[in-house]
């Protein structure tokens, strides 16, 4: 890539001595495989340590009563950023705040915990499918 169409700036950005910074996480396996794990920009900092919304997430979607969901940061003087999940429950699937926010938070560190939990009818995506965490962290403001 040479850089972004009329865009100087945003291709600055991304393009540092020869190499495109793409903002994605990921780790390499012993056999030299690359797994993107999360994107840096959705990253959420809770008392100085680093929350993956993804690993949350992916958690999350286990849970029969949950057909999407999404996580990110909500802005907490005290801590930094506050994890909150919000959850678009399957058709014919019932569950409750409280019941969600148990499943999730017995099985990760007390860092990782969600703090809120918001049911919404829809997530908001991109015309690609993308979750639109931009518009989610709007709505917690």
């Amino acid at each position: 890539m040479k850089g972004y169409y009329k865009q100087p700036e945003a291709t600055a950005e991304v393009l540092k001595d020869g190499w495109l910074h793409t903002g994605d996480i990921g780790k390499m396996d012993e056999d030299g495989y690359l797994f993107i794990t999360d994107r840096l920009k959705d990253m959420i900092i809770y008392k100085g340590y680093n929350v993956y919304p993804r690993e949350l997430e992916e958690l999350l979607f286990q849970h029969s009563a949950v057909e999407q969901c999404a996580v990110v940061g909500k802005p907490d003087p005290d801590v930094g950023e506050a994890p909150v999940a919000f959850i678009k429950l399957a058709r014919g699937q019932e569950s409750t705040r409280e019941e969600l926010m148990q499943y999730l938070n017995t099985q990760v560190a007390a860092y990782k915990k969600i703090r809120d939990l918001v049911f919404v009818d829809e997530i908001p995506v991109s015309g690609a499918g993308k979750v639109l965490k931009r518009e989610l962290r709007d709505r917690l403001k």
